[in-house]
C-alpha cells in the first residue's frame, strides 16, 4: 500500500548516511506504533535534506550562523517615537547653544574693536599733545640745537635717561578691565576732544606773523584799514539817527492826535523842520501798507467829471492833486508844495458852498473832528460829496460814527469795510447841521492812531 519515492533513497546517500532500504509493511495488525513513528521521522529528514540540496545557487544559505549574525547587525534598528523625540530635542539644544555662543563671541569682538578704537584715539591725542609740547620747548634756531647735541654727546643722553626713567604705563599695570564704549559714545568723545583742542588753539597765527614780518623789516608802523573804524562809526551814526527820528515821529504823532488842530499848527510854525520829519516818518509807514487810500480816492474821482472842484483837507505832498485833472484846493498845517495853503483845517479860506467834493484822507486828527466836518459842510455845495478814509482800528463802533456824521447834515451813500487796514465812506450833503454847537456827539471821538516803539 505504501511505497517510498526514489528521492527517499537518494537523500541519505547525499548526506553520507548510507542507503535507506524500504522494509515491507507487515500485514499483521500487531506491528508496533513506534516503528511507524521512526519511519515518518526518517522520511521527514530525508525530505528536508533533499529540499536543501535542490535550493538555487543565487540565494544565500542558512548554514553559517556567522553570516546570519552579520545580516542582523546590518539591518536598520527600529527606533521608537519617544527615543526619536529625545534625539531631536538634544539636537535643538546643541544648535541653540552654538548660536548663543556665536552671538556672545560677536559681542565680545565688537567690544574689543571699540576698545581698540578708543585706545587709538587716546593714543593719537597724547601723541598730538607731546608733539605740541616738543614744538614749544624746541629752540627757535636749529643750529644752536645741533651744537648742543654735539657738545653733549651720548653721555648727556645717558644721564638724561638715568635722571628721567620711563614712566610705567598705568593702563597696562591697572588690574581693572577696560571699560568698553559703544560707537555713539566713542564718536561723542572724539568730538569733545576736537572741540577742546580747537578752543585753546590761537586763531590765525600765520596771518598775524605774515602781517608783522614786513613791518619788522621796514620799520614802518602797520597801517589800519580805513573801513574798519570809519564804517563802524558811520553805521552807528545812521542807526542812532534812525532811532532819534523814530522817537520824534512818535512824539509828533501823539501831539497831532491828542491835541486840537490849533496847537498842532503852532507846533509846526515854531519848528518847521518838525513837519518834514513827521512827513518822512509817515512815508516810511505808508510803504508797509498793502493799499494807499489816496490812490483809491483818486481812482474814484477819475470816473467823475473833471469840472468838479475838490478840496483836499490834509493834503500832505499833494498826491491827490497830482493824480487827477480836477481843480484841487490843498490845505495843510505846513507846506511841502507850492500848491499847499497853510491853515487850520477847521477854518479854511473858502467861500460857502464853493466846492463839489471834500476829501479827508487820514486827516481826521486831533480832538476837534466835529469842527472839520462842520467846515466841510459849510464849503460844500448842496448835494456835494464828502469822502472819508481812516484807519480801521480807530473805530470802536462804525454805526455810532455814521449816526453822528448824519446829524451834521450828511447821509451815507456807500461804505467799504472789507479792507483790513482802512475804512472808506462816501457821504452826501443834505443840508446844514441838525444839532446845535453845544450838543455832544460821542460817535465822533475816534481812537488815536499811535505807533509803538520797535
Amino acid at each position: 500500500m505504501f511505497e517510498e519515492p526514489e528521492w527517499a533513497e537518494a537523500a541519505p546517500a547525499a548526506l553520507g548516511l548510507g542507503s535507506v532500504t524500504s522494509q515491507p509493511r507487515p500485514a499483521a495488525a500487531s506491528q508496533n506504533k513506534g516503528s511507524k513513528h521512526r519511519q515518518l521521522l526518517a522520511t521527514l529528514r530525508a525530505l528536508e535534506a533533499a529540499s536543501l540540496s535542490h535550493q538555487p545557487p543565487g540565494l544565500p544559505s542558512n548554514d553559517s550562523e556567522e553570516e546570519e549574525v552579520e545580516r542582523i547587525k546590518k539591518r536598520p534598528k527600529k527606533v521608537s517615537f519617544t527615543s526619536a523625540s529625545a534625539e531631536v530635542g538634544e539636537k535643538r539644544k546643541k544648535k541653540c547653544q552654538k548660536q548663543s555662543l556665536s552671538a556672545s563671541e560677536e559681542r565680545e569682538v565688537e567690544r574689543k574693536k571699540c576698545h581698540k578704537r578708543a585706545l587709538l584715539g587716546s593714543d593719537s591725542a597724547e601723541e598730538e599733545n607731546k608733539k605740541r609740547k616738543h614744538q614749544k620747548h624746541a629752540p627757535s634756531n636749529p643750529a644752536q640745537h645741533l651744537d648742543s647735541v654735539n657738545h653733549s654727546g651720548p653721555k648727556a643722553w645717558k644721564s638724561s635717561a638715568a635722571k628721567d626713567p620711563p614712566k610705567p604705563n598705568l593702563e597696562s599695570t591697572s588690574p581693572k578691565p577696560p571699560h568698553t564704549l559703544s560707537r555713539r559714545q566713542w564718536r561723542n568723545r572724539q568730538k569733545n576732544k576736537r572741540r577742546h583742542n580747537n578752543k585753546f588753539r590761537p586763531p590765525q597765527v600765520a596771518e598775524q606773523t605774515a602781517a608783522q614780518a614786513p613791518t619788522e623789516e621796514t620799520g614802518v608802523p602797520p597801517s589800519h584799514r580805513p573801513d574798519s573804524h570809519e564804517a563802524r562809526a558811520g553805521a552807528l551814526r545812521t542807526r542812532m539817527a534812525q532811532r532819534l527820528d523814530g522817537a520824534r515821529f512818535r512824539y509828533l504823532n501823539e501831539q497831532l492826535y491828542l491835541g486840537p488842530s490849533s496847537a498842532a499848527q503852532r507846533l509846526f510854525q515854531e519848528d518847521p523842520e518838525a513837519f518834514l520829519l513827521y512827513h518822512r516818518g509817515f512815508q516810511s509807514q505808508v510803504k508797509k501798507w498793502p493799499l494807499q487810500p489816496v490812490d483809491r480816492i483818486a481812482k474814484d474821482l477819475r470816473q467823475r467829471p473833471t469840472s468838479l472842484v475838490v478840496a483836499d483837507f490834509g493834503c500832505g505832498d499833494c498826491r491827490l492833486a497830482s493824480s487827477i485833472r480836477n481843480p484841487v484846493h490843498c490845505f495843510d498845517l505846513a507846506s511841502l508844495d507850492p500848491r499847499v495853503t497853510v491853515c487850520d483845517m477847521a477854518q479854511v479860506p473858502l467861500e460857502d458852498e464853493s466846492v463839489d467834493v471834500a476829501v479827508f484822507c487820514l486827516s481826521l486828527m486831533g480832538t476837534n473832528i466835529r469842527d472839520f466836518l462842520e467846515e466841510a459842510n459849510r464849503v460844500l455845495k448842496p448835494g456835494g460829496l464828502l469822502k472819508v478814509a481812516e484807519v480801521s482800528s480807530r473805530f470802536e463802533d462804525v454805526r455810532v460814527f455814521l449816526g453822528a456824521v448824519s446829524k451834521l447834515g450828511f447821509k451815507v451813500i456807500s461804505k467799504d469795510l472789507t479792507n483790513s487796514h482802512f475804512f472808506l465812506f462816501d457821504f452826501q450833503k443834505t443840508g446844514p447841521p441838525r444839532v446845535g454847537p453845544k450838543a455832544q456827539l460821542s460817535g465822533l471821538k475816534l481812537q488815536p492812531c499811535l505807533y509803538k516803539r520797535r
